[in-house]
């Protein structure tokens, strides 16, 4: 059951949506679509939590979906002269430069080539302060020198780059993102570490990631407390309403500009979402894909119907963005002028959820007749 939104425009997406539902994929999803500027389909169907309907401002965590907003924020900083992509991450965080971490740089982190992937990190527990004395104390992964290989870094690296921020603004990551970000574009529900306060007074508008290849089905551990939503974690624990997430991209496409809100130069815009990274493999994938600069490109070239976490099988070859852990899809299509963030809420392991995933995008494709 479709609630609080019109889909007619995506009847094939809205039917492997909901097959999802009866085949024990998720218990409800979120979507927008919008193309040349223009809302295609402003969707919630079935639940955000057992007994709860989902609706269109339901706060949906995007995890890894996250990450390109931390990109931005490093754009924004690169344009006001405070940072530049090959400085040193030790320039910034000096006590960073030990253990052969020395020559990261920021470049290495946004494109997943500096090589501390698995550190310990004490997220959510440990402060963030604490945080980041643990991974400046982590050591180079054996054998690997930064810029020459590459390996996705599922939440080390961007603690790094939040601190980068903090060090360079002084405001902590969440604030900043926050100020520069999510409210001049209007993304008043968006989120990476939100207040206490503010978790308690979502209630039931917070939605709940389901862990369904678990029996029982359960809420997914960690992300079901308090602690998860509010301990900034800058490359996962980013949440908001699917539409809001949709904002950032159309932003993009607009060449870094939204309603009067100018983010980012046209310039920043094409650095950060061109092919950065090309070519190499991916050692946490254990494929060939390419990245921009925190923005993952589309790699369907590289390996047709093999590529984790990828934007379809119809998607341009200059599509970019960035998914959340067996869940969050969101990305722009320049080619199409189409911004696409659905999100699934339930985890069914992997190979379900590429399934899930290459049947829902081509079916946004097939709608739309772009095939």
């Amino acid at each position: 059951m479709i609630s609080d939104g019109d889909a007619r425009a995506l009847p094939r997406t809205i039917q492997v949506l909901q097959q999802g539902i009866e085949t024990g994929l998720h218990i409800g999803a979120q979507g927008f679509v919008a193309q040349g500027g223009k809302t295609v389909a402003d969707f919630a169907i079935g639940e955000s939590g057992p007994g709860v309907a989902m609706k269109r401002d339901t706060v949906m965590l995007w995890l890894s979906a996250c990450k390109p907003i931390g990109a931005v924020a490093i754009a924004q900083l690169m344009e006001r002269g405070k940072l530049d992509l090959d400085d040193a991450v030790a320039c910034f965080i000096p006590p960073f430069a030990k253990k052969g971490k020395e020559a990261i740089t920021v470049r290495h982190i946004l494109t997943h080539t500096c090589g501390f992937r698995w550190a310990h990190t004490g997220w959510p527990t440990d402060s963030w302060e604490q945080i980041i004395a643990n991974l400046c104390d982590a050591s180079l992964e054996r054998g690997w020198v930064p810029g020459q290989k590459a390996g996705y870094h599922p939440n080390t690296s961007w603690f790094i780059l939040g601190e980068i921020v903090h060090r360079i603004d002084g405001r902590l990551y969440e604030n900043y993102v926050r100020q520069e970000i999510f409210l001049p574009l209007g993304m008043n529900d968006s989120w990476i570490g939100m207040p206490d306060a503010k978790y308690e007074a979502y209630g039931q508008q917070l939605g709940a990631l389901q862990q369904m290849d678990h029996q029982p089905i359960r809420t997914l551990p960690p992300w079901d407390t308090q602690e998860a939503f509010t301990h900034c974690r800058p490359a996962a624990n980013g949440c908001g309403p699917a539409r809001e997430l949709a904002r950032f991209y159309q932003m993009l496409l607009n060449h870094g500009e939204l309603d009067g809100a100018k983010l980012l130069s046209a310039d920043s815009v094409r650095l950060f979402t061109m092919r950065q990274r090309v070519g190499m493999f991916d050692h946490s994938f254990q494929h060939v894909i390419d990245w921009g600069l925190g923005f993952i490109i589309n790699s369907e070239r590289n390996a047709p119907g093999q590529i984790p976490y990828g934007f379809g099988p119809y998607a341009s070859d200059n599509a970019f963005g960035h998914n959340g852990f067996q869940s969050t899809s969101a990305f722009a299509d320049p080619d199409h002028g189409l911004v696409i963030v659905i999100t699934p809420n339930g985890t069914p392991g992997d190979v379900a959820h590429e399934r899930r995933l290459r049947a829902m995008l081509a079916a946004v494709y097939q709608d739309l007749k772009l095939i």
